[in-house]
């Protein structure tokens, strides 16, 4: 016949002996979790750590170098943006008033020079590739002068508050004197501002 067994019934918990064994159980359970903390079971060892916090600081310190590098960079082109604004403002002339503006710049610069503007004749106005606002204009003009005069008016024009570029220089002397025929074809820039009519 089997045999029954019984289990050994489990004494009460309030009795002290129960509840000092209870307490060194928690207490046996805690040291060992402590131990584990303490040897690193759980976690990552100190030598770890500091190589962890190494690398974290060189990527800190390459991140900072890039952070100055773009806000240089973006420092150069706001410059540039700047720059470029406040040249074509001074150099380039407004569609708008491009055919006086021009006309009146080349005859002051002949009077100064002592030449006189024999003829003008300005061309239709060519985009520039790659540009959206601005055009190039091509003038051709006719002087009459002597050599000194006309050095004179190239080196204006060499020095005019305008960007003006001396395509060709066509000169011929004429019968009479030391007078010489001087045709010039200039090519301007012109800056085709929002609302700005030819």
């Amino acid at each position: 016949m089997p045999r029954s067994f019984s289990l050994p019934s489990i004494p009460s918990l309030r009795t002290p002996q129960a509840l000092v064994r209870a307490g060194l159980g928690l207490l046996l359970v805690a040291n060992l979790v402590a131990a584990g903390f303490a040897f690193h079971l759980f976690g990552p060892s100190p030598e770890t750590l500091d190589m962890q916090l190494t690398v974290a600081r060189s990527q800190l310190q390459a991140e900072q170098l890039r952070l100055k590098r773009s806000r240089l960079l973006t420092a150069n082109i706001e410059r540039g943006k700047a720059e470029s604004q406040t040249f074509l403002a001074t150099y380039f002339t407004t569609r708008r008033y491009t055919y006086s503006t021009l006309y009146s710049a080349l005859n002051d610069a002949a009077k100064t020079a002592g030449m006189k503007m024999t003829g003008a004749t300005f061309a239709s106005l060519d985009p520039i590739e790659g540009s959206d606002d601005l055009e190039m204009l091509t003038v051709s003009m006719n002087f009459e002068g002597g050599y000194n005069q006309l050095v004179k008016l190239v080196n204006l024009l060499d020095r005019s508050p305008r960007f003006l570029l001396i395509e060709s220089l066509q000169v011929a002397p004429q019968a009479k004197g030391d007078t010489l025929t001087v045709t010039f074809k200039l090519n301007a820039f012109v800056l085709d501002a929002p609302g700005g009519a030819s």
